[in-house]
């Protein structure tokens, strides 16, 4: 524990530029005009949705979250919020109502991830966008550590954290579950440990796929026919696929 509570020190793992929020803002600015309905599944306190509302005035934000307390806040932000399950429940929408879908720390959360992405591939739109941003596993300070026999930090078994991601498989896996219906738009990154600012800042824009956290955005580009829910067979864990699976 010893060795863990140093590199925790060092490295700063709640510094806010690891949740690459500069990628989001970029994105709504350059696509704005394209935004009438923007969905954040496991939306927090609302900083992301904050981000859409500065940039698209007229948009209508919608929000799933499971805690009480931060769907009063998402609610004071003008969003019609939906306390729910993400890994239970199916979102309260008709199939491709959304614009863009942003999951920002999320998947790294979640054991049901086949379940989350069906319904968020269900309800975004042909030519809509999903923004997933998620702690790299092939951070160039996990990789410093792997060698060492270490853990890395984004997946401590004491930890919130159930799934570890690369750029490479992440975009290996939205795509099995609609294959040739995503084009990956940008990958970007966020901080660089464990280099101090502004070097951090620069690395991260120059090697995103080393950085310490991935932005990966894609487009959805064809209608989708519930492959996610099918890709879990024979895996041999009780991956949940809804109460009727076909």
């Amino acid at each position: 524990m010893e060795f863990e509570a140093a590199v925790r020190k060092i490295l700063n793992p709640d510094d806010s530029r690891n949740y690459g929020r500069h990628n989001l803002r970029r994105f709504v600015a350059k696509n704005s005009a394209t935004l009438s309905n923007v969905l954040d599944i496991g939306a927090g306190k609302g900083e992301d949705l904050s981000i859409v509302k500065s940039e698209v005035a007229d948009c209508s934000l919608f929000a799933g979250e499971w805690d009480s307390d931060n769907c009063k806040k998402l609610v004071s932000l003008g969003s019609e919020v939906f306390q729910c399950d993400l890994e239970r429940d199916l979102l309260p929408f008709g199939d491709e109502k959304f614009d863009l879908i942003i999951a920002d720390q999320i998947y790294e959360h979640m054991k049901e991830i086949f379940w989350v992405s069906h319904e968020v591939s269900r309800t975004l739109k042909v030519g809509g966008f999903l923004y997933i941003s998620v702690p790299n596993l092939a951070s160039f300070h996990n990789r410093v550590l792997l060698v060492f026999g270490k853990q890395p930090t984004c997946n401590y078994t004491i930890g919130p954290h159930v799934r570890a991601f690369t750029v490479s498989d992440l975009n290996k896996f939205i795509n099995a579950g609609n294959p040739n219906g995503w084009e990956l738009q940008s990958v970007g990154g966020s901080n660089w440990y464990p280099f101090p600012r502004p070097i951090s800042t620069i690395l991260a824009r120059l090697f995103p796929k080393a950085a310490v956290g991935i932005t990966l955005i894609f487009k959805k580009t064809k209608g989708y026919d519930g492959k996610f829910l099918s890709l879990p067979k024979g895996l041999e864990t009780n991956f949940y696929v809804g109460k009727n699976p076909t």
